[in-house]
């Protein structure tokens, strides 16, 4: 492959990669129904006790079985963490550095198998797929380069005389628990481990239940490239009880989590208990587009609707309300309604398919009651029914990608609902839009569509969230890139980013120390 896949590409040449995807998925299938383990002090686990991973597009297919890890052994598992933190602590950055660029490029030489599995797992197209993996390797390598510029966080301090030399040194914390999520399996959980790993912690990853393959290709790409025994390990099992006995245990010195607002808040509350450690949240969104009237309305078209149906609205940074000027309104609805009712939504394996599956059965029946509310208080414009398809697929969990017409008010357009949802309603003045799109206790993503700089500029200055888009074809409010969009938020949203793209990621898994030396 001659470049790399992103979130933005809309058109190249991908027919020598289609058929090198299709040869991986090939392989990828000839595998199915294997038993995994967890991984503990760099040995497998098995308990006995299976969780399994199952095709969303066909729950019928067994991916693979893992062994849970029971609660009883997070003591083991948390010892473990710190016992090899000692060393990895003491490890010169710069080796630190070395074997995270070396995962990187395992990744990287991985990246077909791993994109198949990927589809498989999480129900995302073959090119979302590729872009979740390449963001992996890349936010490794974007990392490592904070490390080698900053010098390994050894900055020498003005002196109080000329007999003593004073260092701002940056330090590890200790073990920290990444919980990552199914969205971005192998992005969010690279992403968090890295910038703990490369600060000299280590790590204890809980994936998702719901995607516990992806996980597996990232431990081996870090024992592959080097990394000692013990720090990072996997451990699997439901949030609910692994994850929450995790986050609760004395020896856990910091969190990185990416999920819902309301297990976000609950750990940030048991982070705050008894000692104050780090907690980096990324808790959703509920993400506005403001369309001008004089806005390029094919490319508004276009930004909004991949923004809102890409990988099936399951993102955290998805569009999902949209302010159309008043006089736009009808040309603007009828554009998107159409490529909505156009998009082939189906097995995501295959190359025609533009979106897939919805996550689980419970996210089926989250859009089935808001399609309720919308049928009681709105208009469904395009879509929303669950969608039968034949064959293999018939139990999949697909629904239609939807457009409805809702008041700024309703529910559906304050509340995320991580479906291939997106509510549209009018303003007259930008006044009015600016203060809609900010009226939310989310403040991820936004963007907006206009040929007028200054009414870009304004939204620039007064929108409240944490990384803004103008006029991006490509994805109104979607498609950070590590180095080249920060990815943060405001608000509900947490003010620490996801797996992360700013330039500041990495200090924030160390604390600072200044440490002066008298002259003998």
């Amino acid at each position: 492959m001659s470049f790399r896949i992103t979130y933005s590409v809309l058109e190249a040449d991908l027919s020598a990669l289609h058929a090198q995807f299709d040869e991986a998925l090939g392989a990828v299938r000839g595998r199915l129904g294997a038993q995994l383990p967890s991984w503990i002090a760099g040995e497998a686990y098995r308990s006995g006790d299976l969780l399994e991973s199952r095709n969303p597009a066909n729950p019928n297919e067994l991916l693979a079985s893992f062994h849970r890890t029971p609660v009883t052994e997070l003591d083991r598992v948390v010892h473990v963490a710190r016992e090899a933190q000692r060393a990895w602590g003491a490890t010169p950055w710069t080796e630190r550095v070395r074997i995270l660029l070396k995962a990187a490029d395992l990744i990287s030489e991985r990246r077909l198998e791993l994109s198949a599995r990927m589809t498989l797992e999480v129900g995302k197209s073959r090119l979302e797929s590729l872009g979740d993996v390449e963001e992996s390797a890349d936010l490794l390598r974007y990392y490592a380069r904070q490390l080698e510029e900053a010098e390994g966080f050894r900055r020498p301090m003005a002196r109080l005389s000329p007999h003593e030399d004073t260092l701002s040194v940056l330090r590890p914390y200790g073990v920290f628990a990444v919980i990552s999520p199914f969205n971005f399996p192998l992005a969010l959980a690279a992403g968090m481990s890295a910038g703990a790993l490369l600060g000299g912690n280590t790590v204890i990853l809980k994936p998702s239940e719901e995607t516990p393959w992806c996980a597996e290709g990232l431990y081996h790409a870090l024992a592959d490239a080097g990394l000692p025994p013990g720090v990072f390990q996997v451990v699997h099992g439901e949030g609910e009880s692994l994850g929450a006995a995790l986050v609760r245990h004395p020896g856990i010195d910091g969190v990185s989590f990416t999920g819902s607002k309301a297990v976000g808040m609950a750990l940030h509350r048991t982070m705050s208990t008894g000692r104050v450690r780090p907690c980096f949240l990324e808790l959703g969104g509920k993400n506005p587009a403001i369309i001008c009237r004089d806005a390029d309305l094919e490319a508004a078209i276009e930004g909004c609707f991949r923004s809102a149906f890409g990988l099936s609205g399951q993102k955290c940074s998805a569009l999902s309300r949209i302010y159309v000027h008043e006089s736009l309104l009808n040309d603007f609805t009828d554009g998107l309604a159409r490529k909505a009712l156009e998009a082939r939504v189906g097995d995501p394996s295959l190359a025609s398919v533009f979106t897939g599956p919805v996550i689980n059965a419970a996210a089926v029946q989250r859009f089935e009651r808001a399609m309720d509310e919308v049928r009681q208080d709105g208009a469904i414009i395009a879509g929303g029914e669950r969608l039968r398809l034949e064959g293999a697929l018939s139990q999949g969990h697909f629904v239609a990608p939807t457009v409805v017409a809702l008041s700024h008010g309703h529910r559906l357009m304050r509340e995320e609902l991580f479906l291939p949802f997106v509510g549209v309603t009018s303003f007259r003045t930008l006044d009015e839009a600016l203060r809609l799109a900010n009226d939310c206790d989310y403040g991820l993503t936004a963007g907006i569509f206009s040929r007028n700089t200054s009414d870009v500029e304004r939204f620039m200055a007064e929108a409240e969230a944490g990384v803004l888009y103008a006029n991006r074809r490509t994805g109104a409010t979607t498609g950070a890139w590590p180095g080249v969009q920060s990815f943060c938020g405001w608000k509900s949203s947490g003010a620490s980013g996801k797996g992360g793209c700013g330039p500041y990621y990495v200090s924030q898994f160390m604390r600072e120390q200044a440490q002066t030396r008298m002259a003998s």
